[in-house]
């Protein structure tokens, strides 16, 4: 059950990735296409390319943290799948705890 919300929670993230992308370049160009009511003709053009690169920044950020956390969970799991592993393997590795090392 918990790999399905993974699972979900991961494809929800790139839904609203991808419409924050849509919704940013709609707004860019809304801006360029409407000019800066009245500040002149390349105020329109400014605003817009500066929606571009600032919505561009918020969804590189946002989205890279979503993923870390999503990468961070799954790096964690299989790390807990290989010790399980090594610990069913009993191959008479030394123990952490005992201190002694043999060669």
């Amino acid at each position: 059950m918990r790999d399905f919300f993974i699972l979900w929670l991961e494809r929800i993230i790139n839904i609203v990735i991808i419409i924050g992308a849509v919704a940013v370049f709609v707004a860019g160009l809304a801006a360029m296409l409407t000019g800066g009511h009245g500040a002149g003709m390349g105020a329109g053009l400014a605003m817009g390319i500066g929606i571009w690169i600032g919505g561009a920044l918020y969804l590189v950020v946002i989205g890279g943290l979503a993923y870390l956390g999503l990468g961070i969970y799954n790096n964690t799991l299989r790390t807990a799948n290989a010790v399980e592993r090594l610990a069913a393997q009993g191959d008479g590795a030394p123990s952490q705890a005992s201190g002694r090392v043999t060669t």
